[in-house]
């Protein structure tokens, strides 16, 4: 009996050890998406360069805010030139649509991953607001971009990516196309919840712009929201929570 127990213990071990390195596989190698090439003139994934670029782009970004950013400053972050930017980008608002089309993707990945296996709605719902509300994984790999960052850049600068004059003309090349499939991918979990809602695509994307605008004004503009003296994220998780058992649980 002892070694059978002792048997148990070390396959016990062993299992633990294979889940903790598939985990640390898969959140820490570098990642690399193929996007939408209408956002940009030279791929940055092609070069060493280009992915400095994005990354130095992130970090400088999230440092002064979009409107003081520009590639002159870039520049002197990556020690290069203008000239070497524009070859990448047409535009700052091109970089930035670059770095949420990655950042769409990552969550994409990041939800596909903890939803395996997972076969009950509420609990994929959990999982989606998990994602929505919490702080991101973080490596610091040479080219890997700070998920921290990025994630603070998409609560503080994304409505500068679509609220703008010539968003048709974007549509008509298909560059919002990640941020519609994983609104898709979260509707499809509201309609497991409830097949008889009406409003599922609205929802979804309702329940991400809300995680982002209500993250904004708890932190910076408090009075417009009920954060009191709960912590920014956690307020938001249970406003989404409040909202999803008001309208798909009801």
């Amino acid at each position: 009996i002892l070694k059978i127990f002792n048997y148990i213990i070390v396959l016990l071990y062993i299992l633990i050890f294979f889940l903790y390195l598939h985990k640390f596989y898969i959140m820490n190698f570098n990642l690399s998406f193929k996007l939408n090439h209408h956002i940009y003139l030279k791929d940055p994934e092609s070069s060493e360069l280009g992915k400095q670029i994005v990354k130095q782009g992130i970090e400088l970004i999230y440092n002064i805010g979009f409107e003081q950013f520009n590639f002159k400053k870039l520049a002197l972050e990556i020690q290069s030139t203008e000239a070497t930017i524009y070859r990448y980008f047409e535009n700052k608002h091109k970089l930035l649509l670059y770095i949420f089309n990655w950042y769409w993707n990552y969550i994409s990945f990041l939800l596909e991953y903890k939803l395996q296996n997972v076969t009950d709605p509420k609990t994929k719902l959990n999982v989606i607001l998990d994602l929505l509300t919490q702080d991101l994984p973080n490596n610091e790999g040479q080219f890997e971009y700070n998920k921290f960052m990025l994630n603070q850049i998409v609560i503080n600068e994304s409505s500068k990516v679509y609220l703008i004059k010539d968003i048709d003309a974007f549509n008509k090349d298909d560059v919002f196309r990640p941020y519609k499939e994983l609104c898709n991918k979260v509707a499809e979990i509201l309609l497991e919840c409830n097949p008889n809602y009406q409003y599922s695509k609205s929802m979804s994307s309702t329940l991400i712009e809300t995680a982002h605008y209500q993250n904004f004004f708890a932190t910076h503009l408090p009075s417009l929201t009920d954060v009191a003296d709960h912590k920014s994220k956690i307020y938001v998780r249970l406003f989404l929570r409040d909202m999803i058992q008001s309208v798909i649980f009801h």
